[in-house]
């Protein structure tokens, strides 16, 4: 079942999703258009999830948050409840960076998120579920702005988690924790045309030494490799999902030299942009 809220004026659209059976998203493709954020709750055993060409192991009672340009496929759709919704509808609150389309959910971890629930998190959630599907029966003026208060504690009761589970360093503080946030806001405005850590630190106000500190109290990953994964990841959508050459994507990505991008590639995905594509054929066909 897909219930939905639009907007026509402001295109602010809103859509709960649950028990449906072929509920995926492929953003270079039938669903480009909707540029929708997802949070999407696995209700059933255990599953595989596919987010662009990589399986992952999608535990039962976990939730996964996926970014607008993600595209993902369920084993079973059936058993995953989804949230999902667009800039226009949801981030006129930005102003609370926290709980915003850019806090932490989406952008404050470099790393895959699969949030645990335990029983009484289970019951918050799925309560806060019926109340969600009960507003969208409801067709009034106010019902946007209801809607947008129950996204906002959902998001807070998923961040608190998040935080809990993901975060353990006592060193990385609030203030910290924001400015690893905003670099990775950053890099994905900004990883086609900046490919230095040095132009991030700048709009940060801050050195790159300090940044590569502050990474390394939340995760192995510096902030070079932030940038270089981002680019290495939508170069693999851009394969997989376009019929863009290689050539083409170099220079989509900000590489004006093909054969470096091409170098840079096989450096850093392990593999040549060739030996990539058959290899996702390959599993395609089998």
């Amino acid at each position: 079942m897909i219930q939905e809220f639009y907007q026509g004026q402001s295109k602010a659209l809103f859509r709960l999703v649950h028990d449906e059976s072929t509920f995926d998203r492929v953003f270079y493709g039938k669903d480009r258009k909707e540029r929708l954020l997802t949070i999407a709750w696995n209700r059933g055993d255990a599953q595989q999830v596919n987010i662009d060409g990589i399986s992952y192991d999608f535990p039962t009672n976990t939730i996964l948050c996926l970014m607008v340009n993600e595209s993902f496929h369920f084993e079973r759709p059936t058993t995953i409840v989804a949230w999902q919704f667009n800039r226009e509808f949801y981030c006129i609150v930005n102003h609370d960076k926290e709980v915003s389309c850019v806090g932490f959910l989406f952008y404050g971890s470099a790393q895959r998120m699969f949030i645990e629930l335990n029983d009484d998190d289970q019951k918050k959630i799925d309560s806060l579920l019926q109340v969600f599907s009960d507003e969208l029966a409801i067709k009034d003026h106010i019902q946007w702005e209801m809607l947008q208060v129950m996204l906002k504690r959902l998001i807070i009761i998923v961040t608190r988690l998040a935080k809990e589970q993901y975060v353990s360093e006592e060193g990385l503080t609030g203030d910290k924790l924001d400015i690893v946030r905003h670099y990775n806001f950053l890099v994905e405005q900004n990883y086609r045309k900046q490919h230095q850590v040095k132009f991030y630190a700048g709009e940060l106000n801050r050195s790159p030494k300090t940044l590569s500190n502050l990474f390394a109290l939340y995760n192995q990953k510096s902030p070079l490799q932030v940038i270089q994964e981002r680019i290495i990841q939508e170069a693999k959508r851009l394969l997989l999902y376009t019929d863009k050459t290689a050539k083409e994507v170099a220079y989509f990505l900000g590489f004006e030299d093909a054969g470096h991008f091409s170098k840079f590639f096989k450096k850093h995905a392990g593999q040549s942009f060739s030996g990539f594509k058959k290899e996702s054929a390959d599993k395609v066909d089998s």
